[in-house]
C-alpha cells in the first residue's frame, strides 16, 4: 500500500467516523425534543385529572364542572387573539411587501433591521406600554366610537374609563406578533421567482398586477403561515395581557367595555402565586388546553408548508 493509498483511507476514516458522531448527535437531539414534549404532556394531564373530575362546586368561580370554569377564558383567549390577527396580518403583509418590493435598498435594510429587533423587546415591556401610554390614549377614541356606533354589539357600552379592554389588549398583541408576521412574508416574498416577476412586468403588468399575479400566488402558503405563527404567539402571550386586560369570568364580544373576557395564560399567570389545591390543578388542566390548541395551530401551519414544498420556479 503506498503512501497516498493510506493517506485517503485515513480520511475517509475521519470523514465517516465525523458522519456517525453527527448522525447520532442529530438523533439524539430529536429524541430529546419527543421526549421532553411527552412529559411536559404527561404532566399536564396527570395533574389536570383531579380538576376535569372534580365535584359541582368545587371548582374556582364554583363553577359546575371544568368545562364551565375554562370555557370563559379559552374564548378569552381566540377572541383576543383574533381581533389581534385581523389587525396585524394586514399590516405584517404591506410592511414586508413595502420592504421586499417597493422600498430602496438601503431603505428595506434599515426596516429589516428594526423589525429584527421588534422582535425582540421582552413582553414586559409591551405590557408598560400598553397600560401608560396605549390604554390613556386611545379611551377618547373609545368613547366617540360607543357614542357615534354604540348601537353596534362590539361597540356597545358602556365604555371603560381606563382604556384597559380587550380590544386595547388585542392591539398589543398585535404590535408584538407584527415582526414575526413581517419577518416571514418578507423572506417568502423575496423567495418568489424573479423568472415570473419579469414575465409579469414583460406582458405589460404594473407592479401591483405583477405583485397580484406572481408574488401572491407563490407565496400564499408562507402567508398562511406567518399568520398560524402570529396566532400561536398570540395564544400564549402572558404578561403583556394580563398588565394591559381589566379580567372578568365573563363571555361577551364587546370590545370596550370595562370587564373584559380574560385569556389562559393571563389568568394562569395572575391567579398561580395564591391557588391552592384543586385549584392548582384548575390552573393547569387549563394550561392543558392551551397546550392542545397552540399544539393544533402548530401541526396545521406545519400542514400547509408541507403542500407546497416541492414548488420551484421551474414548474
Amino acid at each position: 500500500m503506498t503512501t497516498g493509498t493510506a493517506e485517503v483511507l485515513r480520511t475517509r476514516t475521519r470523514v465517516r467516523l465525523g458522519d456517525r458522531v453527527f448522525s447520532i448527535s442529530t438523533v439524539v437531539a430529536g429524541t430529546i425534543i419527543l421526549a421532553v414534549l411527552a412529559a411536559v404532556a404527561i404532566f399536564l394531564i396527570l395533574q389536570s385529572l383531579p380538576a376535569v373530575f372534580a365535584q359541582p362546586g368545587t371548582l374556582p368561580s364554583d363553577a359546575v364542572n371544568f368545562w364551565a370554569y375554562v370555557w370563559p377564558f379559552v374564548f378569552g383567549t381566540l377572541w383576543a387573539a383574533f381581533l389581534a390577527l385581523i389587525m396585524a396580518t394586514p399590516l405584517a403583509i404591506g410592511i414586508a411587501l413595502f420592504i421586499s418590493h417597493y422600498a430602496p435598498r438601503r431603505v428595506s435594510q434599515v426596516l429589516g433591521y428594526i423589525i429584527d429587533l421588534l422582535a425582540a423587546i421582552p413582553s414586559v415591556v409591551f405590557g408598560l406600554w400598553g397600560i401608560t401610554t396605549l390604554a390613556p390614549f386611545v379611551q377618547p377614541f373609545y368613547s366617540w366610537l360607543t357614542e357615534v356606533a354604540g348601537w353596534f354589539p362590539l361597540f356597545a357600552g358602556p365604555v371603560s374609563g381606563t382604556g384597559r379592554t380587550i380590544l386595547t389588549a388585542a392591539i398589543v398583541l398585535a404590535v408584538m406578533v407584527i415582526p414575526i408576521m413581517t419577518a416571514i412574508c418578507r423572506e417568502v416574498f423575496l423567495q418568489t421567482p424573479r423568472l415570473h416577476e419579469e414575465a409579469a412586468l414583460a406582458l405589460g403588468a404594473t407592479r401591483w398586477e405583477m405583485v397580484t399575479m406572481a408574488v401572491f400566488p407563490f407565496a400564499r402558503s408562507g402567508i398562511i403561515s406567518a399568520i398560524m405563527l402570529g396566532l400561536g404567539r398570540a395564544l400564549g402571550e402572558t404578561l403583556a395581557v394580563a398588565m394591559v386586560l381589566s379580567p372578568a369570568v365573563i363571555v361577551k364580544f364587546a370590545v370596550l367595555q370595562a370587564q373584559s373576557p380574560n385569556t389562559i395564560a393571563a389568568n394562569i399567570a395572575l391567579q398561580f402565586p395564591e391557588a391552592t389545591g384543586l385549584s392548582v390543578n384548575a390552573l393547569i388542566a387549563s394550561g392543558l388546553v392551551l397546550f392542545v390548541v397552540t399544539l393544533l395551530i402548530n401541526v396545521l401551519a406545519r400542514y400547509i408548508v408541507s403542500r407546497r414544498k416541492t414548488f420551484s420556479g421551474a414548474n
